[in-house]
C-alpha cells in the first residue's frame, strides 16, 4: 500500500533494539521451543502448517496490508474475493478439510463462505441420509450450491425449544410448509445468509398431523441458482453493521407458506412417513446435538489459540517495551549505560500475562481431549452405541461457556497491558477482539449453557446419592469418570479438610485436584439439597448453577492438563506425548505452567473453597505465595512459551507482536500509510470545500 509520508530513513529506535531484546529472552528459555511447538502440533501437523503459510504468504489476493484501513463494504469484497481465492487454493493443492482448515486459520477474516464451511455441511453430514448426502452434499462439497444455517431468530436464541419458524406437513402434495407466522419468527444473525447463500438449513418446528414435535432441520432453497434471486415467498436482506465481523453478511429471511419435497427434512435420525404424517421419533433425543457438540468442541480448541495469540503479541511486546528505571534494580547494557527496564520484568505485569499463557495452553490441551472423545463418540454412534453423548453434551456446554469467557476477559487484558498503543489496531488486538466476542452467544449464550451442564451433574450426584450399590456399581464407574470419582471422595468424607501445611504442597497434583474436586461437589451438593429438600425454585438458583458449572469445567480443566503432563503409552497423541516425557527441561517448563494455571485459578475462586471449609485463611496465604513462585519459574520461558505456538506475523497481523521485535519501525511505517494522510484538507470554515485534493480524498 501507498506510504502517503516520507519517514526519515536514518532515523532508528533508542537502544536496545527489539530484535536484540527478544533474541535475548529467547536465549534464556529452559527447553526447546522447537519440542514444545511438536508436543503441541505434532511433526505432520507442524509440516503442513508451514506449507500451507507459504502458500498463503506469496498469494497477493490474501495480501493482509490494507485491512487495518477498510471500510465494511471494502472488507466484504476483500473477504469475498478472499473466499473465493480459497476455494481455487484447495482445488489447486488438494487440500484435505484439514488443511483448508489450517489455511482458513492463518487468513483470519470471518468472511460470506465460512458457516457454508462449518456449519452447513456438517449438518448434512452428520444428520442427513446417504441419499440426501447424495443430493445436497455431494454439490456442497464441490460449491455448485452455497449454504448457512438459519437456527437463530429475531425473538429466539439460545432457546432453541421457543423457535418459532415452522414446518406443516402437507400429506397431500407430501410437502413440508415453511412459514414465519410472527415478526419474532424472522431468522435472523445467520453467517452468509444476507447476500451469499442459495441454500440454508432452518431450524423449524415440525408440525405434522396437528402435534408440534419442535424444532427439526429442513434444506430449503433460497435464492435462484442462476439470477442468485431470493426465490418467491421468501424475503432475505443483510442485518447491518454489527461490533464485528463486519467482513460477513450476517443476514435475516422471512418465509409466506414456502413449499418444500418432504425428502428435504434431515432424516438420519427422525422421520415423517409419506401420506400419512406418521413422525418417528430418534432413537435418542439428543442426538440432534451432535452439530452443536461438534461445533462447541472447534470453539474450545480455538479458544486456547485465542488466548495465545493475545499472549504472544503481549508477551512480546512486553519484552520490547521499557518504562521507567529500577532503581534498586536496574538494567545496565554491556557498554555500561543504564536503560529502562523492560515491562515484562514487573511483577504487576507478569501477574497479567503469565497466567494467560497457562490458560492458552491448559484449555489447548482440554479441546484436544474433547474433540478427541468427540471422534470417539461418532464412531460409537456409527454402532448404534450413544452412551457418551449424555457427558459430552454436558462437558461442551460448560468449557464451551467457561473457555470462551476467559479467553473475552483475558483477550482485553493483554490489550490494555500493552498500554497506549494496544488502542491502535496496529497492535492486532481490535479487529481481533471484535471477531472473537460473538463466541459468548453463539452456538448458546454463556450463561445459559451453564444450566445444561448443571442439570446433568444434579441428575449424576442424585443417582450416586440414592443408589444402593453406590460402593460397587459408581466406585467402577470412578475410573473412568473424573466426575463420579470427586463425588465419590466428597460423600465419602464431607467434612474433609485441604492437608497443606506448606508453600510447595500446593504443587501437588493430587492437591490440586483435591481442592477443586471437593469445591465443585460441595456446590452440587448444596444445590440439590437447597432444590430438592427446601423447594428452591430453578430461577432462583441460577447464580449457584452458573457457579457449579464454572467449578466443574475448571476441575476438568486442570485434570486435563495434568493428565496431559503424565507418562502415557496409548492414545491418537502418543507421538507428541512422547516428545514430552523424552524431555525433562520440558516437561519441567510446562509443570510450572500447569501449576500456575491451577493455582491462579484457584485464587480467583478463592471465596468458595473457604466458605465450604475446605482451605483454611493460612493456605490461602500460603497459595498466593507459590503464585508468586510460579511468576519466578515462568519468568525466563515468557517468550519461548508463546513462541512455541508457532503463531506467524501473517496470522498476527501486529506492530506489537512481530517475531523480530521491530514494533516501533513497523508502527510508523503502518501509519505513514493511512489514506488520510493522503488528504490536504480546506480547514477555512467559511468554505464549501472540505478537501484541496479531491482525487486522493476517495478513501
Amino acid at each position: 500500500m501507498t506510504s502517503y509520508i516520507k519517514i526519515p530513513s536514518h532515523l532508528t529506535p533508542s537502544d536496545p533494539q527489539g530484535s536484540e531484546l527478544l533474541a535475548r529472552e529467547r536465549s534464556k528459555a529452559t527447553f526447546d521451543v522447537n519440542e514444545l511447538t511438536l508436543v503441541l502440533y505434532g511433526a505432520e501437523g507442524l509440516s503442513r502448517f508451514k506449507k500451507i503459510l507459504k502458500i498463503l504468504e506469496s498469494d497477493p489476493t490474501l495480501d493482509k496490508s490494507d485491512i487495518y484501513y477498510m471500510g465494511r463494504n471494502e472488507l466484504f469484497k476483500y473477504a469475498l474475493r478472499k473466499d473465493k481465492r480459497m476455494i481455487q487454493l484447495a482445488a489447486t493443492h488438494k487440500w484435505s478439510a484439514d488443511e483448508f482448515n489450517v489455511a482458513d486459520k492463518l487468513v483470519d477474516m470471518s468472511g460470506p463462505y465460512g458457516i457454508h464451511q462449518r456449519m452447513f455441511i456438517p449438518t448434512i453430514m452428520g444428520q442427513g441420509t446417504d441419499e440426501q448426502k447424495s443430493k445436497f452434499l455431494t454439490p456442497a462439497l464441490k460449491h455448485e450450491i452455497i449454504g448457512c444455517y438459519a437456527q437463530t431468530e429475531l425473538g429466539h436464541g439460545s432457546n432453541v425449544q421457543g423457535l418459532e419458524t415452522t414446518a406443516t406437513y402437507i400429506p397431500e402434495t407430501d410437502e413440508f410448509e415453511i412459514h414465519t407466522p410472527h415478526l419474532t419468527a424472522a431468522k435472523w444473525w445467520a453467517g452468509g445468509l444476507g447476500r451469499t447463500a442459495n441454500h440454508s438449513v432452518v431450524m423449524a418446528r415440525l408440525i405434522t398431523n396437528g402435534q408440534d414435535k419442535g424444532p427439526h432441520p429442513f434444506i430449503v432453497q433460497i435464492r435462484d441458482l442462476t439470477t442468485h434471486e431470493p426465490l418467491p415467498g421468501i424475503t432475505i436482506g443483510d442485518i447491518g453493521p454489527k461490533f464485528g465481523y463486519n467482513s460477513t453478511d450476517n443476514g435475516f429471511m422471512l418465509f409466506d407458506h414456502v413449499r418444500i419435497p418432504r425428502f428435504n427434512m434431515l432424516s438420519k435420525y427422525s422421520q415423517v412417513t409419506k401420506g400419512t404424517g406418521e413422525y418417528k421419533n430418534p432413537p435418542n433425543e439428543k442426538l440432534s446435538y451432535g452439530t452443536m457438540v461438534f461445533v462447541r468442541s472447534i470453539i474450545i480448541l480455538g479458544a486456547g489459540l485465542a488466548l495465545a495469540r493475545a499472549a504472544t503479541i503481549s508477551v512480546r511486546y512486553s519484552a520490547v517495551r521499557r518504562q521507567f528505571v529500577d532503581k534498586e534494580n536496574p538494567t545496565i547494557l554491556p557498554n555500561g549505560q543504564v536503560v529502562e527496564t523492560a515491562v515484562l520484568d514487573y511483577t504487576m505485569q507478569q501477574y497479567r500475562l503469565f497466567p494467560v499463557i497457562a490458560q492458552a495452553y491448559a484449555i489447548y490441551f482440554t479441546g484436544e481431549i474433547i474433540i478427541n472423545l468427540y471422534k470417539q463418540y461418532i464412531d460409537q454412534s456409527s454402532r448404534g452405541e450413544f452412551s457418551l453423548l449424555a457427558d459430552l453434551h454436558a462437558s461442551t456446554s460448560g468449557l464451551k461457556s467457561l473457555t470462551t469467557s476467559i479467553a473475552v476477559d483475558s483477550i482485553e487484558d493483554c490489550r490494555r497491558a500493552c498500554g497506549g498503543h494496544g488502542y491502535s489496531n496496529f497492535s492486532g488486538f481490535t479487529r481481533f477482539y471484535q471477531d472473537y466476542l460473538p463466541n459468548t452467544t453463539w452456538e448458546g449464550d454463556n450463561y445459559i449453557l451453564t444450566q445444561q451442564t448443571a442439570r446433568y451433574l444434579f441428575k449424576t450426584y442424585r443417582e450416586i446419592l440414592h443408589s444402593k450399590q453406590q460402593s460397587e456399581e459408581f466406585s467402577l464407574r470412578s475410573n473412568e469418570s473424573p466426575t463420579i470419582a470427586y463425588m465419590l471422595r466428597y460423600l465419602s468424607n464431607p467434612s474433609q479438610k485441604c492437608t497443606v501445611i506448606s508453600p510447595s504442597d500446593f504443587k501437588n497434583p493430587e492437591v490440586q485436584l483435591a481442592i477443586y474436586g471437593y469445591r465443585a461437589a460441595y456446590l452440587i451438593a448444596r444445590a440439590v439439597d437447597q432444590i430438592d429438600n427446601h423447594k428452591k425454585s430453578w430461577n432462583s438458583m441460577l447464580v449457584e448453577i452458573n457457579r457449579i458449572s464454572r467449578a466443574h469445567c475448571e476441575y476438568i480443566l486442570v485434570h486435563n492438563f495434568i493428565l496431559t503432563l503424565q507418562p502415557q503409552t496409548s492414545d491418537s497423541m502418543n507421538e507428541k506425548r512422547r516428545i514430552l516425557h523424552n524431555s525433562p527441561s520440558l516437561k519441567t517448563g510446562l509443570t510450572s505452567v500447569c501449576n500456575l494455571f491451577a493455582l491462579h485459578t484457584m485464587e480467583k475462586n478463592l471465596s468458595e473453597s473457604l466458605e465450604s471449609g475446605y482451605l483454611s485463611p493460612k493456605q490461602s496465604e500460603m497459595l498466593r505465595v507459590q503464585i508468586s513462585e510460579s511468576l519466578n519459574e515462568i519468568r525466563p520461558n515468557a517468550v519461548a512459551l508463546v513462541d512455541a505456538f508457532y503463531l506467524p506475523d501473517y496470522l498476527l497481523n501486529s506492530a506489537l507482536g512481530r517475531y523480530d521485535g521491530k514494533v516501533y519501525e513497523t508502527m510508523i511505517e503502518w501509519a505513514s500509510k493511512e489514506p488520510l494522510n493522503g488528504i490536504t484538507l480546506d480547514v477555512n470554515p467559511y468554505s464549501d470545500k472540505l478537501f484541496r485534493n479531491d482525487v486522493k480524498a476517495k478513501i
